[in-house]
Parts: C-alpha cells; structure tokens; sequence
C-alpha cells in the first residue's frame, strides 16, 4: 500500500491496473539530487504522455505531510504517493545504505547543483522542517509497469546518482523525448 498526500491508502497494483505507468521511487523529499531529478521529470508535457497512453508516478518514502510541499517545490502536478515504512521498496529489493557514487554530479543529466550547493539547499529545507522526509540511507528504483502485470522495466538505484535518465525511460514507455537542460536529445530547427 502507499498513502496519497491525504493519507489515503492505495494498492500499489491499482497505480499501474489500466494504463502503462512510469514509477520513479526516489530516496528522500530532503535528497537535493532527487528534487532536481523531479524538477526534470515535471516537465514532460502531458501531452506526450497522452499520446502515448502512459502516466508517471512518483514515490517517496516520507510521511504524507510532506508531500503537497514536495509537489510545490518541484513543480510536479502527477500523482505523488509514499511508503513510509518502505514496504514496497523492500519488494523491490531497493538498496538500503549508501556506498561510493557511481558518477560524478557534472555526469547526471538531471542533477544541476554543484555538491556544496545542493548540500546546502538540502540543509536548507531540513532546518526549514526540522524533521526527515524519508530515510536518508534508502536508495531508490525506476519501473514500467502496466497494463496489468506487465513490467517492462526495472532499474535498482544503487546510489543517488544511478537514476535512469528520464529520456531513456520516455523512450522505453514509448513516450517522445524532452529537452533538459543538461539532456538535450530533441534538436529544433
């Protein structure tokens, strides 16, 4: 089950029951990565995804009390859910601790702060909320699912840094590409 921002529960197999759906499970609401990666994610115009009968989803594992704040500060108007006792997470086999980092910052196509910037923005809302917003040692996934029980993709974060780009997600939904700023796949004439 997961909680919408009303703390409502949902079965997570209803999210993905009739249409295909991108599920993005991200670290924490404090993590600066994850914001900028959601930051990016907010873009993809709903009509590209209309056009392709695909919705996306995202996942925290944050009490629900943090997420209307979340959508507002990322600009994200598609469903946001959250395990807060990561229950689905574990399902999923989603890594639990941090190791080294896979890539660098200047190597992610979503992640725009420099490293001593996005601490200091995360520091920021921490102070503002003076509470966690999800574990920060939980690392995070990205899934197609649906219709049904179809999967058709699965990726296990291993760190913050190893989110799928969204442009590849899109291209395996079956979605058109967006340009980001540091993932510039669409040329304009």
């Amino acid at each position: 089950m997961v909680k919408d921002e009303l703390d409502n529960e949902i079965r997570f197999g209803d999210i993905y029951k009739h249409q295909k759906t991108i599920i993005v499970f991200i670290r924490h609401f404090l993590c600066f990565m994850c914001t900028e990666y959601i930051d990016d994610l907010a873009k993809i115009p709903e009509e590209y995804l209309q056009n392709a009968n695909v919705k996306v989803v995202v996942i925290g594992c944050s009490p629900t009390k943090f997420i209307k704040d979340f959508k507002k500060e990322t600009g994200w108007r598609y469903p946001l859910y959250t395990d807060p006792e990561a229950e689905i997470y574990k399902k999923l086999g989603c890594i639990k601790g941090v190791k080294t980092l896979s890539r660098t910052l200047s190597e992610s196509k979503h992640v725009k702060s420099g490293a001593f910037m996005g601490v200091i923005k995360s520091t920021w809302r921490s102070m503002k909320y003076q509470e966690w917003q999800g574990d920060p040692n939980q690392q995070g996934a990205s899934l197609i699912l649906g219709p049904g029980n179809q999967l058709d993709h699965l990726s296990i974060d291993r760190d913050a840094l190893d989110c799928v780009p969204i442009n590849d997600l899109l291209k395996k939904a079956g979605v058109a590409f967006v340009n980001f700023e540091k993932d510039r796949r669409v040329f304009e004439m």
